[in-house]
């Protein structure tokens, strides 16, 4: 294309016409990778009217989602309500255990305390959960700052709920609160190599395998829940955090979440 395009054409192109002939259509682009002045034609007020003009009738019948709605849906998860309910749910149930057991050796609270908040981070990024799961995954803010939005907004629930737990079955707070937030973080780090949901699954069941299930045959808590480990625990937590920071590229594409 010698000449500059008319109006019309750059309209209809910046529209995304179908109609425009194949020719016509590659001549435009070409034209448009060379000369800076049509570039700039592409956002004047008369072509910007005529798009708004298209879009301005759709845009009223669309519903728009209440601000408040918004923000909540950058934190959490559209169908992340019912299983964080759960998570409480849960929390309760061991409460209510722990009391029916007395002052025994055993205390179920402590026992799912490390591995509570992780479920509700995998239900977040479950893609037979969230309806939305691959639009949202894929979109450019899916990265790590969304990832720490919805393990925020899960141990906003989880970690309250097992303080009142805690206090109302005497758990002291040094002996779960670390294996808690280490354990969420190591699912995390080691989501960045075979998914969230995927690493979520694996650690639990080796805590179940590893730590509950020994620790309701013989009626002893596992040594690895006293409070000698704390240094441990927190040891762990330090390097899932290295690890999250070092890989946090991994969390912007689509397979670190599932």
């Amino acid at each position: 294309m010698t000449h500059h395009p008319g109006d019309l054409l750059l309209s209809r192109y910046a529209r995304g016409d179908d109609d425009i002939a194949a020719d016509e259509l590659w001549a435009v682009e070409s034209h448009l990778e060379t000369c800076a002045p049509c570039r700039g034609r592409l956002s004047p007020e008369p072509i910007a009217q005529a798009v708004w003009a298209d879009l301005e009738p759709m845009l009223d019948r669309t519903p728009q989602m209440p601000r408040a709605k918004r923000r909540l849906t950058g934190w959490v998860s559209p169908a992340a309500g019912p299983w964080l309910a759960m998570l409480l749910l849960v929390t309760a149930a061991a409460v209510a255990l722990d009391q029916l057991a007395g002052a025994g050796n055993v205390s179920v609270v402590l026992l799912i305390a490390p591995v509570l908040p992780v479920l509700g981070v995998a239900a977040s990024w479950s893609r037979a959960l969230d309806p939305a799961y691959e639009l949202i995954a894929a979109t450019p803010r899916a990265g790590l700052p969304l990832v720490f939005r919805r393990t925020a907004a899960v141990l906003a629930v989880v970690v309250p709920g097992l303080a009142v737990a805690g206090l109302l079955t005497g758990v002291d707070l040094t002996r779960w609160l670390l294996p808690c937030l280490a354990f969420t973080v190591g699912t995390l780090a080691l989501g960045t190599l075979v998914g969230i949901t995927r690493a979520a699954v694996a650690l639990t069941a080796a805590w179940a395998v590893a730590i509950v299930a020994p620790t309701i045959a013989f009626s002893r808590m596992s040594a690895v829940l006293n409070e000698n480990t704390t240094p441990v625990w927190a040891a762990i937590l330090a390097v899932g955090l290295l690890v999250i920071a070092r890989r946090r590229m991994a969390f912007t594409r689509l397979e670190a979440t599932r």
